[in-house]
């Protein structure tokens, strides 16, 4: 790192080139002042703001390793920048020079034909390139293409529920650059990503936060690294969830009769997922879940016994929580009565708001007994010690931004600290019983920090169809930017989740969504928010058999998922990848995001259109590359068009591996 003095300037250089400039005439910081306006409804955020005054700081000093900002010479000083580090990494301390400012923006360097990814877990686009991306923690919407009839019908049926591209459950002030270099804004406030202009990529902050992080690197490998060892990495997977897929059902009792259907047609399963062993709420969107985390003995009856009779036969159990108590649970009561709920901000009384024909309340995780009641008593006592194995660990993105907390935290920044406050918590819960590694717990909320609690992302909710911006295709985007950030695992509910209006799944999605998933870290059901409208896999025998062969695909490839999850704990690296990640000398792989590396050696194409029998596919040039199911070889650098009938997804394998004898066995399954 080399902090040069200009002219009228400063140049600050990281490994071989120059990252950020600053002359009179094109300054790098601006500073201001400005007015958040925020009203939400379940979950969906609409944020704006009064831009009271925005400075642009022309004049600069530079004294060592500090330098100062004013608008111009002779004005006040406003801004204080101290930088830090060595040849490949480097830390720019903030202060403000005037308490009243809390809005910053700045300007770094682009070039003609850059790429940009990251910004937490997109959905709608992998390179950001382009485009603008608000970064705040939301429901991701449904129907995200404004000119879609879901849209359409979503906008009039609830105002805001639609979304848009940008929208996501785990946004994170974090991107790499084409250019081998990452950089990353350390606060949890209201962030923006501008990457629209041809000259300059644009970060806005709503504070002056506290530093920016940049590193540089000659790969991108070692960039996805570095980013891990910052942000946290996660333990190996559970030896027993590569046995098979996670079969998820909510029939109560009758789901250990369904699920042993499973597995007499041939399907290798490792857990049965229940979200409603805490009993159900139905509503007008569907089932929902009784938010009181614990057995709903009505619903599960002798559940202890069955559990032990899975796990007997090497079948785990999983369960469902969420950060928020029903007001009409027994466990909001005790922990109200405790003081451990999130408080109004003019009322001596739990903040309660409406999670759509329910009411709930928030446990306050910025104080520290309400976090380790959680940890201990809901994690610890009530699930792992009940006997569950793993849970999906929902929700996070909720918290309203007029709230008083424990610790004096503003909502404006807590509220996008939140999913990483959650995670944290399940963590604990998990490390005091002494399951660290063991646990398979998985969320769809993040911030920068929860890579170290969360050993496994889920994508949400898409929709259950092939849409653009909604659907299948949507979780390899996820997969992809989520994983640059240090995510090494991802997963997605196998055949979607939101069925609403006339969107419903069908056969043909189903088996599609199972193909993809089983070359995923972990493949699992979810019969949907509403299960009688939707396509279940042991709806038909035909289907079930397809399903089956994809678990039997998934279970087979389990050495080579063991080694690249030891390699995520030891490295970062994620286990699906973007192509350029082992092909950085080929541009034509960066823009790529309908397909993915799983590892080095195994490149993973999805069909996720429909109608179609044959699917095309980009190889990237440096290697050859051998089709799964017919053994043909293709050149690297150019397309490749193969048969993709129902049961042989698009799938290629890097001649010379030494793993092609496993590759091969694929097609043998």
């Amino acid at each position: 790192m080399a902090l040069d003095a200009l002219d009228t300037g400063f140049a600050l250089r990281l490994g071989r080139q120059v990252i950020l400039t600053h002359s009179e005439d094109a300054p790098c910081f601006f500073v201001g002042r400005g007015v958040p306006h925020v009203h939400s409804k379940l979950g969906h955020f609409d944020v704006s703001q009064e831009v009271i005054e925005r400075i642009a700081l022309g004049h600069v000093e530079v004294a060592g390793d500090v330098v100062r900002f004013a608008e111009a010479a002779g004005s006040p000083w406003l801004l204080e920048a101290t930088v830090s580090g060595d040849d490949s990494d480097a830390a720019i301390a903030l202060t403000a020079l005037d308490p009243a400012l809390n809005r910053l923006w700045l300007r770094v360097p682009a070039d003609a034909g850059e790429h940009v990814w990251g910004g937490g877990e997109q959905f709608s686009y992998f390179d950001l390139r382009g485009r603008h991306f608000p970064l705040w923690s939301s429901e991701p919407g449904v129907g995200r293409d404004p000119s879609s009839e879901l849209f359409r019908q979503v906008e009039a049926h609830r105002k805001g529920g639609g979304g848009s591209y940008a929208h996501t459950n785990y946004p994170q002030p974090t991107y790499v650059s084409s250019r081998r270099y990452a950089l990353h804004v350390d606060s949890f406030a209201y962030a923006a990503f501008d990457f629209r202009n041809a000259d300059y990529h644009e970060v806005e902050v709503w504070e002056i936060p506290a530093k920016i992080e940049l590193w540089a690197r000659p790969h991108f490998t070692e960039l996805v690294s570095a980013l891990s060892a910052r942000f946290g990495r996660q333990p190996p997977l559970p030896e027993w969830l590569l046995k098979g897929a996670v079969i998820g059902l909510k029939d109560g009792d009758n789901s250990f009769a369904r699920l042993k259907a499973y597995e007499d047609a041939g399907v290798a399963v490792s857990g049965l997922w229940c979200e409603d062993w805490v009993g159900l709420r139905i509503t007008s969107f569907g089932n929902r879940l009784f938010w009181d985390w614990q057995w709903n003995a009505e619903r599960y009856p002798e559940l202890p016994a069955r559990i032990a009779e899975l796990k007997e036969r090497g079948i785990r159990f999983l369960g469902y929580v969420n950060p928020y108590l029903a007001v009409d649970g027994p466990l909001y009561a005790e922990a109200a009565a405790q003081g451990f709920m999130v408080m109004r901000p003019d009322k001596d009384e739990p903040y309660v708001i409406d999670f759509g024909e329910f009411d709930c309340g928030h446990v306050d995780f910025t104080n520290p007994a309400a976090a380790a009641w959680f940890a201990d008593t809901i994690i610890g006592e009530k699930m792992i010690d009940f006997g569950l194995s793993g849970w999906m660990a929902d929700f996070g993105e909720y918290l309203p931004v007029d709230v008083r907390l424990a610790n004096g935290e503003s909502g404006m920044t807590a509220h996008n600290r939140w999913p990483a406050l959650w995670g944290e918590v399940n963590a604990r819960g998990i490390a005091g019983r002494g399951q660290t590694g063991e646990m398979m717990i998985f969320m769809r909320s993040g911030a920068a920090g929860v890579q170290r609690h969360c050993p496994m992302l889920w994508a949400g909710d898409q929709s259950v169809d092939f849409s653009r911006h909604d659907g299948i295709g949507t979780v390899i985007c996820a997969a992809l930017s989520a994983g640059m950030l240090g995510n090494a695992h991802h997963h997605s509910d196998c055949g979607g989740y939101t069925s609403l209006f006339d969107t419903a799944r069908d056969a043909e999605l189903a088996m599609r969504w199972a193909e993809m998933s089983a070359f995923t870290s972990m493949i699992r059901t979810h019969e949907g928010n509403r299960p009688r409208q939707n396509v279940q896999y042991d709806d038909d025998p035909g289907l079930l058999a397809h399903f089956a062969k994809m678990t039997r695909i998934y279970a087979h490839l389990a050495p080579y998922l063991r080694r690249l999850s030891k390699e995520a704990s030891e490295t970062g690296l994620p286990v699906q990848r973007p192509l350029f990640l082992h092909f950085d000398d080929d541009p034509a792989t960066y823009a790529i995001q309908t397909s993915y590396l799983l590892g080095p050696d195994l490149l993973v194409a999805p069909v996720i259109a429909a109608g179609k029998s044959e699917w095309t596919a980009y190889l990237p040039a440096g290697a050859e590359w051998v089709h799964v199911w017919s053994g043909q070889t293709y050149a690297g650098g150019g397309d490749a068009t193969v048969a993709a009938p129902f049961g042989q997804p698009p799938v290629f394998y890097r001649a010379g591996s030494a793993d092609a004898g496993l590759f091969e066995g694929i097609a043998v399954v």
